[in-house]
């Protein structure tokens, strides 16, 4: 899973990018899910909304508590993902080095996706 984070340098990025760099990362990331679909890489991809219109639920004496927004300590937020099958690490990464945030100066993160297929 390649995870999409943002934070305060990013969101600085974002707005230095004139109009026609901002259409060219969205298309940037539309190309990239259209290019890993072709190869059969891609398992699913979104972008999120804002954490603001998030939501956190827990439990209270087993009944759900659910509280508004991002924590006030969170310094970042996940902006999206994409769910790639990859033959091994070196793969994901360099399918993650084409991701549009990277290339404008950001990271993402690459986690395996837990394969409960394996625990014999």
């Amino acid at each position: 899973m390649i995870l999409i984070q943002s934070n305060a340098a990013s969101l600085a990025r974002w707005e230095l990018l004139s109009d026609q760099e901002r259409a060219d990362f969205g298309n940037g990331h539309m190309k990239l899910t259209e290019e890993l679909a072709a190869s059969g890489h891609l398992v699913s991809s979104e972008g999120l909304g804002d954490p603001k219109l998030g939501k956190h639920v827990s439990l209270r004496d087993g009944k759900p508590m659910v509280t508004d927004g991002p924590y006030a300590e969170a310094k970042e937020h996940l902006a999206g993902f994409y769910v790639v099958e990859c033959a091994d690490f070196d793969e994901a990464v360099s399918i993650a080095a084409r991701v549009p945030d990277v290339l404008i100066g950001g990271s993402v993160e690459i986690r395996p996706v837990f394969d409960p297929s394996r625990l014999d």
